[in-house]
């Protein structure tokens, strides 16, 4: 797994969309924080940093497709996959390594954001008058979010060679999980089980992390759809027989 996750990172590290989808996020984040009056801290005067927790998972729900999108497909469009299935790995060792490879893209896209609490903090009145514990809990919620999109997103490289295919499916699915089934679950059709179908939605548990209540079936939430994600991958690699 470990040799996977660094030949992936490798990879990225190498050519420029790694550099072009983190560059995206930040500017995007940037932008909306700081510039755009409809959302800018300097505009409405209150130290937060809503803007970026709000914003930062529809702008991860297409730059973290365009990370994955090519992790399966460009291994089968090309015919390297047929290489990599014949080394003494698993193929969950290579599921494992190319999901932690995309994640990590996703943790390292972030801690550049950290500068803004830092801002943020600073222009308070009186400095420091900040919901610390809210920002924890988003910083948590969205980095859990960015690890669902990954799932998704290999997931969706599996199921085909086409990398552009592969990247509408990742933006389709994510959006359905993170915002999609909350909407499902407002029509006025399902009487009580409105709420049980909200609480399969990704941004019902999102929205409780943001609130700075960190909940460990919140948490178990996150992770299990990951799990699934990376479970139903494998069932296709195995089925398959690359």
């Amino acid at each position: 797994m470990f040799t996977i996750f660094i030949k992936e990172v490798n990879n990225f590290l190498n050519s420029l969309i790694a550099y072009i989808v983190i560059g995206v996020f930040l500017t995007s984040i940037g932008l909306l924080m700081w510039v755009f009056p409809e959302s800018s801290i300097l505009e409405y005067g209150y130290a937060d940093m809503g803007t970026l927790f709000t914003m930062g998972p529809y702008v991860f729900m297409f730059l973290v497709p365009a990370i994955t999108m090519r992790m399966f497909a460009e291994e089968k469009r090309t015919g390297t996959a047929e290489l990599l299935f014949t080394r003494p790995l698993t193929s969950f060792d290579i599921i494992g390594g190319k999901y932690l490879a995309g994640f990590f893209l996703v943790v390292f896209s972030l801690l550049p954001t950290v500068l803004y609490y830092f801002s943020v903090y600073n222009l308070g009145n009186p400095v420091g008058n900040l919901d610390t514990p809210g920002i924890i809990g988003s910083y948590i919620g969205l980095t859990l979010l960015g690890g669902v999109f990954v799932s998704i997103g290999i997931f969706s490289s599996s199921v085909t060679e086409n990398q552009v295919v592969s990247f509408i499916l990742a933006v389709f699915l994510s959006f359905i999980m993170y915002s999609g089934l909350s909407s499902i679950a407002g029509i006025n059709v399902w009487g009580e089980f409105s709420y049980i179908i909200e609480q399969f939605s990704v941004l019902y548990h999102y929205g409780s992390l943001s609130k700075g209540l960190i909940d460990l079936r919140d948490i178990v939430y996150f992770l299990s759809v990951i799990a699934v994600m990376l479970l139903v991958t494998n069932l296709i690699i195995n089925s398959r027989k690359w």
